[in-house]
């Protein structure tokens, strides 16, 4: 195919799995009814809470969630990508050591199979001028191996990261170079962080790569400490600006093209150029 609808949604997650739900799948069916195929959620979508990632992955409830999520791809004839989600085992079958899960991107497709998965590399261990001053995602969370995904959705290459990836240039060259039309970035970037970066990062990461890019964010407050960026947003190949969300909940619809990434990549051909 040589278009695909494509949606982003932006909520304001918290610790109750089945609140995050009903909020996904009411925006879900607003953006099904615009003509959306694939549908991408934030991280931490269902879960806002790094203490309870572990009892939610090895509970009954986890079961439960994601059979919610597989009914609700297969009910709309979509591919939905959950931005990341709380994942006790490993790709090879072994449990997740030392109190800890994979942070896991899924991607689902329409007849509800969990068709691939992406664990997240880079781990937020950072210091941060906000309320929350610091974060460690390693106390929660063990990084993935270094095996990047591109899957075929709708005749289009997609690839798959997650938040802090963002600020590391070298895994999307390398998802270019797996063929990636399309680089999605599932995030809960923190207010600060996200007014300093979030919309140079993601432009600069389409500018370089001839990439569309949608980044997927939370917003809002969490809890007393945890504030999000949100502005969601698509860019494309040439790193303009194809539409947006501000800082509140919601979510946006837009048709992307095989012709405006050919367009740009005849027009600069900077990947054939590449001396390194």
């Amino acid at each position: 195919m040589n278009t695909l609808p494509v949606a982003a949604i932006q909520l304001t997650s918290t610790k109750d799995w089945r609140d995050n739900l009903l909020q996904v799948k009411q925006l879900v069916d607003s953006a099904v009814k615009e003509g959306a195929k694939l549908i991408v959620l934030p991280e931490n979508v269902f879960l806002f809470y790094g203490k309870g990632m572990r009892a939610l992955a090895q509970s009954d409830e986890q079961d439960i969630l994601l059979t919610e999520i597989s009914e609700l791809a297969k009910e709309y004839e979509i591919y939905l990508v959950v931005g990341s989600h709380p994942e006790l085992l490993r790709p090879d079958g072994s449990v997740v050591a030392n109190g800890r899960v994979r942070q896991t991107c899924w991607v689902i497709g329409p007849d509800g199979v969990f068709l691939e998965r992406y664990d997240k590399i880079h781990l937020f261990d950072v210091m941060v001028d906000d309320k929350a001053a610091s974060y460690k995602e390693s106390d929660f969370i063990e990084a993935g191996e270094l095996a990047l995904k591109v899957i075929d959705i709708e005749g289009f290459k997609v690839g798959l990261s997650i938040c802090y990836d963002l600020r590391f240039p070298e895994l999307y060259r390398e998802l270019g170079k797996l063929g990636a039309d399309i680089l999605l970035v599932p995030s809960a970037f923190t207010y600060v962080t996200g007014k300093a970066h979030w919309n140079t990062l993601l432009s600069a990461r389409a500018i370089e790569n001839q990439c569309y890019v949608l980044g997927v964010d939370q917003c809002g407050w969490h809890n007393e400490t945890r504030q999000t960026f949100g502005h969601s947003v698509l860019y494309s190949p040439f790193g303009r600006e194809l539409v947006g969300l501000l800082e509140e909940p919601g979510y946006f619809v837009f048709t992307i093209t095989k012709q405006m990434l050919a367009d740009c990549r005849q027009k600069m051909p900077c990947l054939t150029h590449r001396r390194m």
